[in-house]
């Protein structure tokens, strides 16, 4: 139980409920000696699962169920509990060298290789079953087009266009092994996305200013979701980037940030304002917990880890939410698009804005010039005066 005990420290767990999970646990321990377990060694994950309530009906006991599933983590860590040695299905192995294929011979991103592998599993999933890789042989056009009917019931336009594009590659590469017969991706119709069909999406500055403003920094999870969003409306960073950033990227004394774009692959050197630094101050002093990681936002509710970028979108919600600004959207990428706007009117050049930004293309910058519409209105011509009578050739 000591070492129990340094496991739910470590992962962040306040004295409350380790002083909880310690009282559960001598109900744990009757439990297990009723099944003849004396010691550690004879704990077996089977008697350990068979302490708690059914599965499904973790409610029923929700102490009990709670302390079984950190006591068997921290049992796995400790080596009690054997790992099978078990063969993997074809199907897995076949995702396996898929995965190879996609980071070795066409290097891709980490987060783009997880789409595609999403997409090919659920493809496999859909099309063989529980009866292997023998079905691929098979594969025609209908259930290629079956599966992608099924996807297009809960994706929108541009989702299922990207979920296409990750289809297309699997069959190609199914192709290339032999697997299925080739020209199949040819075979897969695709929503038609127009380009520039929608505006980006981007808020008055002043609405982001009061959303700010609406944070309540006395709190440390407040600190560090203002410090977030800090850094998104004074660089326009990219959530992926602001939970990569870690704290050997802030040069304090050269008042310098360095970021890590994803897209680019590239760092980009930012000043460090005296707004960002004051609000990263305040989260690493007084709200950040002391955890064992170099990443400056972290998570605040046990057990401790790094933040995902779904993380900073939920804060996202939550502030627009309590801050009353009817916030038509979900996402703090608004956040990045009002300060690419807010730059284009104040007369930045489009290439500094998409250095900035991280774009690849001028193309990609473009597309907030159909936002500045006061300088839009500066350049359209004036309409013929229809009281004027026409002149006759």
């Amino acid at each position: 139980m000591e070492g129990f005990a340094g496991f739910l420290v470590e992962r962040g767990y306040p004295v409350g409920p380790i002083r909880q999970h310690f009282r559960t646990a001598r109900e744990v321990d009757a439990r297990l000696r009723r099944r003849r377990c004396r010691a550690v060694a004879d704990i077996t994950r089977a008697a350990l699962r068979a302490c708690g309530p059914p599965i499904g009906r973790s409610q029923d006991d929700p102490l009990i169920a709670g302390m079984l599933r950190l006591l068997e983590v921290y049992l796995e860590g400790r080596g009690v509990f054997p790992t099978p040695s078990v063969e993997p299905s074809p199907v897995a192995a076949r995702l396996s060298d898929y995965q190879n294929y996609l980071e070795e011979v066409r290097g891709l991103a980490a987060s783009t290789v997880r789409s595609h592998l999403t997409t090919a599993g659920e493809f496999l999933a859909r099309v063989c079953g529980n009866k292997g890789l023998t079905q691929l042989s098979s594969l025609g056009p209908m259930q290629v087009e079956g599966f992608v009917r099924l996807s297009g019931r809960r994706l929108s336009r541009e989702s299922l266009q990207h979920v296409i594009a990750h289809l297309r590659s699997f069959l190609r590469y199914l192709s290339l092994r032999g697997d299925a017969r080739g020209g199949l991706d040819g075979q897969i119709d695709t929503p038609r996305i127009y380009r520039g069909e929608r505006l980006p999406r981007a808020l008055p500055w002043e609405t982001v200013t009061r959303l700010l403003a609406s944070i309540d920094r006395s709190t440390p999870r407040g600190r560090r979701d203002h410090a977030m969003f800090m850094l998104i409306v004074t660089y326009g960073l990219r959530t992926s980037e602001v939970v990569r950033l870690k704290l050997d990227d802030i040069e304090w004394r050269a008042g310098r940030l360095c970021v890590y774009q994803r897209k680019t692959a590239a760092p980009l050197e930012l000043p460090l304002t005296d707004e960002v630094a004051t609000s990263l101050v305040a989260y690493l002093r007084r709200g950040r917990p002391a955890v064992p990681y170099r990443e400056v936002f972290v998570r605040h509710r046990a057990p401790a880890g790094l933040l995902k970028p779904t993380a900073v979108t939920e804060a996202f919600q939550a502030w627009s939410r309590r801050s009353g600004l009817g916030i038509p959207f979900q996402g703090p990428h608004c956040l990045r698009h009002s300060y690419a706007v807010r730059l284009l009117r104040r007369g930045v050049p489009l290439k500094a804005i998409g250095d900035v930004l991280g774009h690849r293309t001028m193309e990609s910058t473009s597309v907030y010039l159909r936002l500045a519409v006061e300088d839009l209105r500066g350049v359209a011509l004036d309409l013929p005066d229809a009281s004027r009578p026409r002149r006759q050739r």
